[in-house]
């Protein structure tokens, strides 16, 4: 199981990150794109995703994963249980997350190569 404070110590090391508090919601986003969200009672991770590969990810598990509302199926966005989730697999969505709102030399920079 993640705590706010975990999401937070991965997602407060990621260059250009804020956190903001919008509507009693824990935000992180870069400029004006928020890549990862908690709900209000902080037991659940909204990340960005690969719209076309979310389906895939919600079926590989979905005690864990799940599609957003549909009025939020536009956006690159999969729910995730705070309670399934485990630090290690936390920080590879939180990171895949901030990696679709940065330029690709960030990415580089900051999760090698080998990510992209």
């Amino acid at each position: 199981m993640v705590t706010v404070a975990d999401i937070r110590a991965v997602a407060l090391t990621l260059p250009r990150t804020t956190e903001h508090l919008i509507r009693d919601r824990v935000k992180f986003r870069v400029g004006q794109i928020v890549y990862a969200a908690l709900s209000r009672d902080e037991t659940v991770l909204g990340f960005g995703y690969p719209r076309e590969e979310r389906e895939a990810l919600v079926a590989s598990d979905p005690v864990k994963f799940a599609l957003p509302g549909q009025s939020d199926m536009r956006f690159q966005w999969v729910h995730a249980s705070m309670a399934e989730l485990d630090v290690e697999e936390m920080t590879e969505l939180v990171c895949g997350a901030w990696a679709l709102c940065v330029p690709k030399k960030l990415i580089r920079e900051r999760l090698g190569d080998g990510y992209l």
